[in-house]
């Protein structure tokens, strides 16, 4: 049997689509809840907020599924930073679950679909619980905070595996040669 050394074309690029796409929400994100409703972008910025968002939720579907069903290179270092990556993947998977669904119940709290471009519209499920917006406002805002520190984490880690340990774990996502 023989092991895999690195990510495949497709996971590569779902990884580095999706990094770039979360990091551009949460700026846009922070940036938005500030537009006055005289802003040009009062009504824009939430559509394509919302939009890519849903966009990523699919991507991230996809890039779940391609994890199952295709063989991924394994983890490299110590035991505990093993275990330490694997559960710093899944929680980032979490947080990720829990940013889509609290902006789907943001956004569809009002009974109103969500329009992702002109291409489809998710239906809404309606208010489920009171203050459902300001609830989900909450959870989305304080998740995506927390994402974000994780993924700066994530990204710390693929460094110091790269220049202080010099192992693959860097190159396996770029795609670069292995030692």
């Amino acid at each position: 049997m023989t092991t895999k050394t690195g990510y495949d074309l497709v996971m590569r690029t779902l990884h580095w689509l999706s990094t770039i796409v979360i990091i551009g929400l949460f700026a846009v994100g922070l940036w938005m809840v500030d537009l006055s409703y005289y802003s040009s972008w009062y009504q824009t910025a939430p559509h394509w907020h919302k939009s890519i968002g849903l966009l990523l939720a699919l991507t991230t579907l996809v890039r779940l599924v391609w994890k199952a069903t295709h063989t991924m290179p394994a983890v490299e270092g110590k035991a505990w930073e093993r275990k330490a990556a694997t559960a710093g993947h899944h929680t980032i998977y979490l947080l990720l679950a829990i940013l889509f669904v609290s902006g789907y119940l943001i956004s569809t709290s009002d009974g109103r679909g969500i329009d992702v471009f002109t291409w489809f519209t998710v239906p809404s499920a309606g208010e489920l619980f009171p203050n459902q917006s300001d609830i989900a406002g909450d959870v989305h805002y304080y998740v995506a905070i927390t994402l974000i520190v994780l993924a700066a984490g994530h990204a710390l880690m693929a460094l110091k595996h790269h220049f202080i340990d010099k192992d693959n774990t860097l190159r396996k996502m770029i795609g670069g040669n292995s030692k």
